[in-house]
């Protein structure tokens, strides 16, 4: 049965008891088992997954500052085991160990016997206890004194019958370093010991419930899932999405924001409603669950557009696979800035545990990839939800239960390392300042990443209110710029459907592609700073135009505008191409020429009877003879180029004019730029 109100489930999660505080591991010298090499039972988890198997005695302690039963951790078989359970594992650097670490999650004390096996697997016994005497600190540290042997593999032996309840290994070390090490939480670096949350007061929040928030690029509208109240369509018992604008500030005031508002339908009805991603135009929402024409709803992922008559009746994102799924059918999501990826929160039957990460890519149809795992560094065999993927593209926060935090359930964040969706850097907890005791997620942040907002009781006005925060730079994402625009007809200057593209100068790949539609506004883009990128405007019947965007120089947010005009088809019309193709003084093509001319060449083979004038024009710089020599070898090589692509060279007329054309002044650089072009003119169609 789907499982549509996982919003409100997830307020009731129980909380973990915190104990100890937050040190830094000795990482320089510690190193975690690798490998298992045998065990004795293990505890059933799910019916798929990695959850209370001896792999999870691998790696770090996954709750080094808390005592708890965890998924994330080796357990036997028998919840209060017996005299002789063991798991034995290996390391990837045989070390002399002078200190063996053992993380005891669960009551802590169990362990018998610690056993050092050397490189011929001789034994050699370096702890032995009765097993009943509890301790207080989860970790267990022993030290041989001056080895004679490395240690390759560990056993660890535990009497599980010795101390009542449930038993386990959260995971095995070695080091060479005889100084006790410590173990602790992996919080981001420079982290402030004290953020201010501000609640978002009464004209956003209620004293019903207000969770997932999703703020749009430009930060101006937030939109939110309210539970508890009376004025949702479905009734108090049901979630409807929300919504409300900042205000400008005035008079010295700060902007504040305006009440909120039910969105209404059909995004809202009787069942149970929830967004969570928004398109960089702010006019594509993405939410929970799939829109049935009787008015009922299914699991899956739905899509709505806003138009000037309103908001669009959801559609199904279809997902190839999608039922892959475990029976309890929980569902978070969010959608990449360019709108190619879906990063889901769900179980499915390959999940290592509780919910995972996955990413699904659209396919050319505008369906959506089978889900695949995001892997093992970001995901464990606990749960990770709520996750929001920043406008960069590359940094993303989300919530585990799994890895090392302060309560129930800690919001992470960790960045792609590469193009894939598998290559991440190790999660770092946010810290105690936004991470508390209990469960924290929802984490949502605009394009300028100056603030973000998040869901939380603590000093709520009843349930869960909406939140925000500076936030500090170790957690910020890259810096980007959002680009806005119409696109005009060069002519007539009235806005033309067009498809927009941005890529990587001098890259022929697509960084993001959009559809510019006049009824709906503007096309927006969300670009990474400190690149140079080329945007393209493209419409059948008109002549596809490029323009340069330099954001290499760019370390901060910039809100741009940039209109782009295409050229109609037709005799007369013109068509500039500027120093995209030349260096200044120059007529060697530039290598991101050819993108340009082979737009021609395609053009002439789509009308064969098309005949092209080809001039070129200088800026006033230097002598007048050097630089018609200049024109005239500009289009003698820009000729040869499209005859050189099987063009009959009838079809292309040429003419140099130097700098006897200007368009601009040339008393600044940048006019000068302008100055310095080849244009097309359509002789003949």
């Amino acid at each position: 049965m789907c499982t549509q109100r996982l919003l409100t489930l997830i307020g009731g999660l129980l909380s973990l008891t915190l104990s100890g505080s937050a040190q830094t591991a000795n990482r320089g010298t510690l190193q975690w088992a690798s490998r298992v090499v045998g065990v004795s039972s293990e505890k059933k988890g799910e019916t798929t997954g990695d959850q209370f198997k001896a792999s999870q005695a691998l790696g770090r302690p996954n709750k080094p500052l808390q005592l708890g039963t965890t998924p994330c951790a080796w357990a036997p078989f028998y919840p209060d085991g017996t005299t002789d359970e063991w798991v034995q594992v290996g390391f990837d650097k045989p070390i002399r160990a002078r200190q063996i670490v053992v993380a005891e999650n669960i009551n802590p004390g169990a362990v018998v016997r610690v056993i050092v096996l050397d490189e011929n697997k001789q034994e050699h016994v370096v702890y032995q206890n009765a097993g009943n005497q509890p301790r207080q600190d989860p970790l267990l540290r022993i030290f041989p004194t001056n080895p004679t042997y490395v240690c390759h593999q560990i056993k660890v032996v535990i009497n599980g019958a010795a101390l009542k309840g449930m038993n386990q290994i959260d995971a095995i070390g070695i080091s060479e370093d005889p100084s006790p090490v410590s173990v602790g939480i992996n919080v981001s670096a420079n982290t402030p010991k004290e953020i201010q949350k501000e609640n978002l007061g009464k004209t956003v929040n209620s004293p019903g419930q207000e969770v997932a928030p999703v703020i749009s690029p430009d930060g101006r509208t937030l939109y939110f899932t309210r539970g508890l109240n009376k004025a949702n369509i479905g009734g108090a018992e049901h979630q409807d999405v929300w919504y409300a604008t900042l205000a400008s500030a005035s008079s010295g005031n700060p902007a504040s924001w305006n009440e909120a508002i039910n969105i209404g339908s059909p995004i809202n009805n009787a069942g149970d409603n929830a967004i969570s991603g928004m398109a960089p135009d702010g006019r594509t929402a993405y939410l929970i669950n799939v829109y049935q024409p009787n008015g009922s709803m299914s699991f899956g992922i739905s899509r709505s557009i806003r138009t000037k008559a309103g908001w669009s009746q959801p559609v199904e994102c279809k997902i190839a696979n999608n039922y892959n799924l475990h029976e309890e059918n929980q569902l978070e999501f969010c959608v990449s800035p360019d709108g190619q990826a879906i990063i889901l929160a769900v179980q499915r039957k390959d999940t290592r545990g509780n919910r995972d990460l996955y990413v699904s890519l659209q396919l050319p149809d505008k369906t959506w990839a089978e889900p695949v795992s995001l892997g093992g560094v970001v995901n464990t065999a606990d749960a990770e939800s709520s996750p929001f993927l920043a406008a960069d593209g590359r940094t993303l926060y989300f919530t585990s239960m799994g890895h090392p935090g302060f309560g129930n359930g800690d919001i992470f964040v960790s960045r792609r390392l590469d193009d894939s969706w598998g290559n991440w850097s190790e999660p770092e907890n946010l810290g105690p300042a936004i991470n508390t005791p209990e469960w924290d997620g929802y984490f949502t942040i605009p394009a300028s990443g100056d603030f973000a907002y998040l869901s939380s009781r603590a000093g709520s006005m009843g349930e869960d209110d909406i939140f925000r925060l500076k936030l500090y730079p170790a957690i910020k994402p890259d810096p980007v710029a959002i680009v806005s625009g119409q696109v005009l007809d060069a002519q007539s200057k009235k806005p033309v459907a067009s498809e927009v593209i941005s890529g990587i100068f001098n890259e022929n790949k697509a960084v993001s592609k959009v559809d510019y539609n006049p009824e709906t506004g503007e096309y927006k883009l969300i670009l990474p700073t400190q690149k140079t990128y080329n945007l393209t405007a493209s419409r059948e019947g008109y002549f596809p135009t490029t323009e340069t965007l330099d954001l290499s120089k760019d370390k901060r947010f910039r809100d741009i505008r940039r209109n782009l005009y295409l050229v109609k088809i037709e005799p007369g019309q013109k068509i500039i191409m500027r120093d995209v193709l030349f260096q200044q003084s120059e007529f060697a093509l530039l290598p991101g020429a050819s993108v340009e001319l082979d737009r021609v060449v395609a053009m002439l083979e789509k009308y064969p009877a098309m005949e092209l004038l080809v001039e070129g024009h200088t800026d006033n710089q230097g002598d007048w003879e050097p630089n018609m020599k200049l024109s005239q070898d500009r289009v003698r090589v820009v000729k040869e180029y499209l005859t050189g692509k099987g063009i009959v060279e009838s079809r292309i007329q040429t003419k140099a004019w130097g700098p006897s054309k200007p368009i601009a002044s040339n008393e600044t650089e940048e006019k000068r730029k302008q100055n310095r072009r080849v244009e097309f003119t359509i002789l003949k169609l």
